[in-house]
């Protein structure tokens, strides 16, 4: 059995309000926040029979709790109140078999969907940037974890490594849901959570290559298609049809709405010669998303989403790029200085139908410079300085400095 994890802490301030959504933007306000950002404990564990298990625990922003008080300066009234507003996650539980020599792994359980940097490179030492890219993190779901069945496939041999060259994963995981989409975020926020258990009526499938061109060097691609529109909490996106149709013992006599969600993304990774960066560009587009719209407009406040309408078209793209400087200062090797550069662009409302009115908000461009250190890629402590843009020049700019530790072990 074996343990590790990693770990993160924050600062951040910001010259603009909370509150984004004013006529021309945030406000000018003055503003510092400390986060304890996450604490990641991860377990591994070998069975007699060939079989390993992996679980992964996230404690969000503190962890999350409450308690009950007597408020005897209410009458003796009992309250239940929240003591710490964040959020424990199991993130991974997943059983796996090796085969072939290491080159076939099969897996079953809650695992990373194989989309974009975060499913792998996760760690604060994996990123140059105070944060996590803004662009991966808004379009689809920031570390995307999901129920299912993976593959895991190597071929050949990579240049200066053990692993293969060409690296290829297929997965069937439980789909997204719908109920929770929104101008925002797109379909990040039909990632399922809020409930209990995971709905999994509408399944989707991932595939994803990746390829080693030299060592440190890294390119791919994935895709995701799956439907969403049977995973909402009720039956409520359901076609229209005659009476003379209708199945009056089904659920939804007409059949449901489709809701399919497709995701494309190219990226890239390079770690060599002192220069290290990564990449990454996704496209993206939901079925009947005017239907969807429509049908969320309608929820309960109580169902806990933002019931604002969703575009059918989203696009993101993101790239940094560092160079180590530690061997012209004289350091020793286990230290690297990185001064990066990174930008990020995305827009969940890219080429809206023509009733949808494009939002220039929810296209942003935020463009940053910072500096990080590394020790033995174990620890870290970064600085960086961003300015976001909208879509719109009516929008005020905002800056935001960051500085974060994060730490492997």
């Amino acid at each position: 059995m074996a343990f590790g994890g990693y770990g993160e802490l924050g600062a951040a301030f910001h010259d603009f309000g909370a509150d984004q959504n004013r006529a021309g933007g945030a406000l000018d306000d003055r503003r510092l926040e400390l986060d304890t950002t996450r604490f990641v404990a991860v377990m591994e564990a070998t069975m007699p029979i060939g079989l390993e298990v992996e679980a992964e625990v996230e404690f969000e922003h503190g962890g999350t709790g409450g308690a009950r008080e007597i408020e005897y300066e209410e009458f003796g009234e009992f309250e239940t109140e929240v003591e710490k507003g964040g959020e424990v996650i199991v993130e991974e539980l997943y059983v796996k078999r090796t085969l072939a020599a290491g080159r076939l792994q099969l897996a079953a359980g809650r695992f990373y969907v194989a989309l974009g940097h975060l499913g792998t490179y996760y760690r604060p030492t994996d990123y140059l940037g105070a944060v996590r890219s803004e662009a991966e993190t808004t379009i689809f779901p920031g570390q995307w974890d999901e129920m299912g069945l993976a593959l895991t496939a190597q071929l050949g041999r990579a240049p200066g490594t053990l692993g293969g060259r060409v690296r290829l994963t297929a997965q069937l995981v439980n789909g997204l849901d719908s109920a929770g989409f929104s101008s925002r975020a797109w379909v990040a926020s039909g990632h399922q959570g809020a409930y209990e258990t995971v709905r999994a009526s509408s399944l989707a499938g991932v595939a994803r290559v990746d390829v080693v061109l030299a060592p440190g060097t890294e390119v791919g691609a994935a895709g995701y298609v799956g439907g969403s529109s049977r995973n909402r909490p009720k039956a409520d996106l359901v076609r229209e049809c005659t009476e003379a149709e209708r199945d009056g013992d089904d659920v939804a006599p007409c059949g449901y709405v489709a809701g399919t969600v497709a995701i494309g993304e190219v990226h890239g990774r390079l770690s060599a010669g002192g220069w290290r960066g990564q990449a990454l560009v996704v496209v993206g587009h939901l079925a009947n998303a005017d239907d969807i719209s429509a049908r969320n407009d309608r929820l309960s406040n109580n169902a806990g989403v933002d019931r604002t309408p969703v575009a059918d078209n989203a696009v993101a793209a993101s790239a940094e790029l560092g160079f180590d400087v530690a061997p012209a200062l004289g350091l020793c090797v286990d230290n690297a200085l990185l001064p990066f550069a990174r930008v990020d662009y995305l827009d969940t409302m890219a080429r809206v139908r023509p009733e949808l009115f494009d939002n220039p908000r929810f296209e942003r461009t935020t463009v940053g410079l910072g500096l990080t250190y590394l020790f033995k890629n174990a620890f870290t402590t970064k600085l960086d300085v961003q300015r976001r843009w909208f879509g719109s020049a009516d929008l005020r700019a905002e800056h935001t400095v960051r500085a974060t530790t994060g730490f492997v072990f």
